[in-house]
């Protein structure tokens, strides 16, 4: 009977890791165990159904700085399976990757279906074995192997183990883990929208504004880039990337908090009184609400100026400088009461997961239980949206693939 190595859970970490697996030992018999009746789901709906790959980012420094969890272990564990690894292995079996202009790199199909086909089919050139309702309830280590008991009774022998089951919402479902001496991260939500109920700024929902810094009211957590106004209230990079970063912050305040807004990032408060005292002369005549100097969507603009209850149609001229310091200060921290979020196009990410600590960055292998191996969400890594959390998953999945396979090759 060949040596078996379980994968627990059928995302990509969990099909990339056995792909490393079966490839680096054929001899190994790999079986991907997942519980629910779906394979890659994740992958499916990712990027708006086209699966955002990876990140064009090819500087192991760089990369690793969008990791608001898990930062300083990419960066040991990157040099092994870095994003140009990424676009060359789905390269070479047929995926070629296009770049967009904000870096999110997609397969040139604009299909999601592209990337399950391609690890599909690798799966199954290289014998891996896929089961269906295969739900895991606990691993007992009985050496030089371990138990697998699954829900419904059944009991399975495993030489090698890679946990590769994501993230999850609630601790409790982490429990088993912890079962086996592993301390657990407790999971918050991260990767959200902000919600304003009730708030009139949703009545300009599809607005959106190139570069914005949002703030976390009451931190220094501020992020910047483009900016959505939804009908529920805020989205975009710059209010997803403060998510995540600020993901235990905002869990901590439940949720309510006050979100900071400059809409000219690139200009204080104090820059900006000076900048509309020297343009009011020039702009003389033009009414406020038709003339705005500063490329802010019209809809925005006018919202703004009703904001603080300046007439659209009075004359810059007119414009007193009490009126001009108001709307500077508009412009550069508007505030909006934030309650509750929205989780971002299906795409449920989690800060948190089994502690760093505990785990070998070199094979991915537990430091407290020898021959357990984790890859994906299911550590606390967690990228900000781009591409970031799929090139997680691919090169954790590659090391504790490739380090199973050697393992119980020796």
């Amino acid at each position: 009977m060949k040596p078996s190595v379980y994968v627990i859970g059928g995302g990509a970490a969990g099909f990339f890791a056995a792909i490393q697996c079966a490839a680096a030992n054929p001899a190994l018999q790999v079986i991907i165990l997942e519980k629910t009746t779906k394979i890659l789901a994740k992958v499916k709906i990712s990027g708006g159904g086209r699966c955002n790959v990876t990140h064009a980012c090819f500087q192991v420094p760089e990369m690793s700085r969008h990791y608001p969890r898990g930062e300083r272990w990419m960066r040991k564990i990157l040099p092994h399976f870095m994003t140009t690894d990424t676009v060359a292995w789905f390269q070479q079996r047929g995926v070629a990757l296009k770049t967009e202009a904000d870096g999110r790199m997609f397969p040139v199909t604009d299909d999601s279906q592209t990337v399950i086909d391609c690890l599909v089919g690798e799966a199954t050139r290289l014998g891996v074995q896929v089961r269906l309702r295969a739900d895991v309830q606990q691993i007992v280590p009985r050496p030089p192997g371990f138990t697998l008991h699954l829900r419904g009774g059944e009991a399975l022998l495993a030489g090698r183990i890679i946990v590769a089951s994501g993230g999850s919402p609630k601790l409790e479902g982490l429990a088993w883990l912890q079962a086996l001496g592993h301390e657990v991260a407790p999971p918050v939500p991260s990767l959200f929208t902000f919600n304003l109920p009730g708030q009139a700024i949703t009545q300009l929902a599809g607005v959106s504004v190139p570069q914005v810094r949002a703030r976390l009211g009451g931190s220094k957590l501020e992020q910047t880039g483009p900016l959505l106004i939804t009908h529920w209230g805020l989205s975009g990079p710059a209010v997803l990337k403060l998510s995540a970063w600020g993901a235990r912050a905002i869990a901590e305040l439940g949720y309510q908090f006050t979100a900071h807004l400059s809409w000219l990032p690139a200009l204080t408060d104090h820059d900006l009184r000076q900048q509309l005292v020297q343009l009011r002369p020039s702009l003389g005549p033009r009414q406020i609400g038709n003339r705005n100097p500063f490329g802010l969507p019209a809809r925005l603009w006018e919202f703004l100026l009703e904001k603080i209850a300046i007439p659209a149609a009075k004359p810059w001229r007119e414009v007193g400088q009490t009126d001009l310091n108001r709307l500077a200060n508009l412009l550069t921290n508007d505030t909006y009461p934030v309650q509750g979020k929205t989780t971002f196009k299906e795409e449920f990410v989690t800060c948190g997961g089994v502690t760093l600590a505990e785990v070998n960055p070199e094979t991915l292998e537990s430091r407290l239980v020898p021959g357990l191996h984790f890859a994906g969400e299911v550590l606390d890594i967690d990228g900000v949206t781009g591409g970031f959390n799929f090139q997680a998953a691919w090169t954790t999945g590659y090391l504790a693939g490739q380090a199973a396979a050697k393992a119980v090759l020796a």
